[in-house]
């Protein structure tokens, strides 16, 4: 099964070399271009692709806006998954980018080659985020507010169970590592996962990710360890 690529990217020769690399290989095909975020979301949604390359510093409008349209259009059950890209994993804007409806990024520092797997993992539904990125990630919220009142809402429509699973899905267990975690099988742990994102209206694991820091289901610096299940 082919995954649609769309590249966005103000840079034309970056734009150039993603596309020959992806193109390169047999199960991605780059079905369009774009040098900012408004053309970005005019394409996405003319050419429905499978994932959005997106670049977040760009001129007309960012990559942080064109992730938020693009997302929020096709809602949380469909649609293009954005991969990010940043030239720094410091960049504050990739926070931004991952509140918008990313699913992840790639760092433009790296291999070209990691971009191709990056690309197949969001296809697949994966959350891509680094360790040192979930470091941050968790520095990063712990400097924000709790989770306004249409999240508590949706929290509160887990079970305890779910809670459980979502605290550990943020910690970056995968479904293998929850199943032997948890003692349950694979199967039930899909079906936990499942309908953790339909309560939430989240599309993937990133999206988890990030809610679960902000619920507080995972301990902050200085927070001495919030108890998952709990919403302080």
């Amino acid at each position: 099964m082919t995954i649609r690529v769309l590249v966005v990217d103000d840079e034309s020769l970056l734009r150039t070399a993603f596309t020959s690399l992806i193109d390169a290989e047999d199960d991605l095909d780059v079905v369009g271009s774009a040098a900012d975020g408004r053309e970005a979301v005019a394409l996405a949604a003319r050419l429905s692709p499978d994932v959005v390359v997106m670049d977040v510093r760009m001129p007309v409008m960012d990559g942080i806006e064109a992730t938020r349209l693009i997302t929020r259009a096709d809602g949380a059950a469909g649609g293009p998954r954005v991969l990010i890209l940043s030239t720094f994993d410091l960049d504050e804007f990739v926070f931004e980018a991952l509140r918008a409806g990313a699913s992840g990024f790639a760092l433009k520092s790296r291999p070209l080659e990691e971009l191709l797997s990056a690309i197949r993992v969001v296809a697949d539904g994966e959350a891509l985020l680094a360790p040192t990125v979930t470091r941050r990630l968790i520095a990063h919220f712990s400097r924000t507010d709790r989770l306004p009142a249409a999240g508590r809402r949706e929290f509160e429509q887990l079970t305890e169970r779910e809670r459980e699973v979502l605290a550990l899905l943020a910690k970056g267990l995968s479904n293998s590592e929850l199943a032997t975690a948890l003692y349950v099988s694979l199967p039930t742990v899909k079906t936990h996962v499942s309908r953790i994102l339909t309560k939430l209206g989240a599309r993937d694991r990133t999206q988890l990710v990030v809610f679960a820091y902000e619920a507080g289901l995972v301990a902050r610096p200085g927070d001495g360890g919030a108890p998952a299940g709990s919403l302080t």
